[in-house]
């Protein structure tokens, strides 16, 4: 885009003009992943202010920066000076109409995505499964924020057959500022439970979730989960055609059913789509996987694909880092679900995982479940309830002593260790191991916490451990 599309799309000023007029090729709001030719967005932050590294953006390459001041005041580099530099009130919301006019100008279809739980699983699902029809751009991991959408969605080509962009929302309002960026047309709300109750309320999750249905396109479709009544009735409200999607039984459009575990350690699914039976393997396990796969499915059949194109997607589709991924090592199947935790993703995990370790040894390394507000305590409880079936917890984070009351309630006869430290982990998995009289037999270890515990340490230094131990 030529500097002055985007100065006008975005609603800003240009503050110093320079003489120059270069062509914006991308857009950074990280000074360290700028590249030659981005637009560099200055976000003022809590710990960081993006103003502060506007000319370290520029030495890396950018054009033009976006800025809610002047950031190069007492810069000395001519350079540096001579950058245009875009002048906005709110540099977020001048990044989402940037986003927007991209998106407007977009001639293929937009697919927006939110949920509690699982939503960048079901991202790269429909994703793997559209890109066999046409070129897919989707958010990478999950940048799905009022910064990491837009930016995500001026990252793709503008050439593709598809888009499938993730909305992720922590507070009541959120996706009042990702909506009208999205505008899509097809959204998709996969679940809704509890996670960021702090920010959301716990009655208010599925309005919050639902309001993406306020931002539809024109002649847009919706596809919406009917076993969350409270999701039900918000999308009604907003929505009267949506369709539905169920993995309760409910005799809906598009529906699923899980039918076990194949002998490759693959879930297998049959799948209702509007009319049409579908059995498919892939690789996420467990009744929870049902809704992931579904969801996939509906989103892909509304766009036009066939059901033979849907299952060569789903039975190729590798699930993202840290989502379900299994590793293999010596002595133990790590599940590493390490990314981020709510109890709705929690329960989900700790099904699948005892459904995979069969008679195995389970172990549970799981971290706090963080911003559910006046919920914490009862759900931390539950937890502790769920990880009963476990032969030992090891537990990073604040909310011990009420995981361990819930491990109470079920008579929980294992081990229960919180960790000071994360470097207590393994030290103290080894004297667990030791002791423990079925050494010879292999165990299945899952990794799950909310994103602060930064759980994937834990699991790197496990694998790495067992790996040099075995040399």
């Amino acid at each position: 885009m030529m500097l002055e599309d985007v100065a006008r799309a975005a609603g800003a000023s240009l503050l110093h003009p320079a003489g120059q007029a270069p062509v914006v090729t991308g857009v950074a709001s990280d000074s360290r992943a700028v590249k030659p030719g981005d637009l560099f967005v200055c976000v003022p932050g809590e710990r960081t202010d993006g103003h502060d590294h506007a000319a370290e953006a520029v030495r890396a390459g950018a054009v033009a920066v976006l800025a809610e001041r002047d950031p190069f005041e007492g810069e000395v580099n001519a350079r540096v000076l001579l950058t245009p530099v875009l002048l906005a009130d709110n540099s977020v919301a001048a990044l989402g109409r940037l986003g927007h006019a991209w998106r407007a100008a977009f001639r293929g279809k937009v697919v927006g995505v939110t949920g509690t739980a699982g939503k960048t699983t079901l991202k790269e699902l429909l994703a793997h499964i559209l890109a066999g029809r046409g070129a897919t751009a989707r958010n990478p991991l999950n940048l799905n924020t009022q910064i990491g959408l837009p930016v995500s969605m001026l990252g793709a080509d503008g050439d593709e057959a598809f888009w499938v962009m993730e909305a992720g929302i922590s507070h009541a309002g959120d996706m009042d500022e990702l909506g009208p960026v999205l505008e899509p047309d097809l959204a998709v709300i996969l679940n809704v439970g509890a996670g960021h109750v702090q920010g959301l309320g716990g009655k208010g999750v599925a309005r919050c979730k639902a309001a993406l249905l306020k931002y539809l396109a024109p002649g847009a479709q919706a596809l919406v989960s009917a076993d969350y009544p409270d999701l039900v009735r918000e999308a009604r409200a907003l929505c009267p055609a949506a369709v539905y999607f169920s993995t309760t039984g409910k005799q809906m459009p598009y529906r699923a059913a899980y039918l076990g575990l194949g002998e490759d350690g693959r879930g297998r699914y049959r799948l209702r789509l509007d009319g049409e039976s579908l059995d498919v393997a892939c690789s996420l396990t467990g009744p929870y996987g049902a809704e992931n796969v579904i969801a996939a499915a509906a989103a892909a059949h509304l766009l036009g694909l066939s059901a033979e194109e849907i299952a060569r997607g789903l039975e190729g589709a590798a699930l993202p880092a840290q989502r379900f991924a299994r590793l293999s090592v010596p002595g133990w199947t790590v599940i590493d679900d390490s990314y981020n935790a709510n109890p709705l993703s929690c329960a989900r995990m700790l099904e699948a995982a005892a459904e995979l370790a069969r008679d195995r040894a389970l172990v549970c390394v799981m971290g706090e479940m963080l911003e559910l507000g006046d919920e914490a305590d009862r759900e931390h409880v539950e937890l502790g309830r769920a990880l009963a079936a476990a032969r030992a917890v090891f537990w990073l984070g604040g909310h011990a002593d009420e995981v361990r009351e819930g491990l109470e309630k079920e008579h929980f006869a294992g081990l229960f260790r919180p960790l000071a430290r994360p470097e207590d982990f393994l030290p103290a998995f080894a004297d667990w191991d030791n002791a423990r009289s079925d050494r010879d037999r292999e165990g299945l270890m899952l990794f799950k916490g909310s994103r602060g515990n930064r759980l994937e340490r834990l699991v790197n230094a496990f694998t790495e451990s067992r790996v040099a131990h075995a040399v």
